[in-house]
């Protein structure tokens, strides 16, 4: 059996990257939240191609780094981190992100995304609440849940916050 990420490379993503950036991110939330969420609420929030182009375009030129998975020529993950966009404020450091396209779960690929960007302070995260596997990576991380949730009105489902090194 031939090793998935036998030609990976991780980099940083940079304007010109927009465009598959966001394509690759869409089809990752059709893969990660199409079980969890109601499918037309789903297709909703991705039928803009527009916003999603333009989202990562202003994410790129003025948000943190972007690390991205690519293999083939194809983009099949990306990571960021960032300071915490939360008002309480559990950690200085929030994981904004880390996606990987479903073909590649189990393969180490979210590791690997996430170790690129780790940062050295604590951190927190928000995962949808029924999303027991994306749960178990960020357990398997040293994130646990701090109690706090929150409903994420654009996908009409719950969230919960996990934090690592408090």
């Amino acid at each position: 059996m031939t090793d998935p990420l036998s030609d990976l490379r991780l980099r940083t993503a940079v304007p010109a990257d927009a465009v598959a950036g966001a394509t690759m991110h869409a089809a990752c939330w059709r893969e990660a939240y199409g079980p969890y969420v109601d499918a037309a609420l789903l297709e909703e929030r991705l039928a803009d191609t527009a916003r999603w182009v333009a989202a990562w375009t202003r994410h790129l030129v003025d948000g943190p780094p972007r690390v991205l998975a690519e293999t083939s020529g194809d983009l099949i993950g990306f990571s960021v981190v960032g300071p915490t966009r939360d008002e309480d404020a559990a950690t200085p450091t929030e994981l904004y992100a880390i996606y990987t396209r479903a073909a590649y779960w189990g393969t180490g690929l979210g590791q690997l995304l996430w170790d690129a960007v780790r940062p050295d302070e604590p951190c927190s995260l928000w995962v949808l609440e029924a999303n027991a596997r994306a749960q178990g990576f960020y357990r398997r991380n040293g994130f646990e849940p701090d109690g706090a949730r929150e409903h994420y009105a654009g996908l009409d489902a719950s969230e919960i916050r996990m934090v690592r090194g408090r």
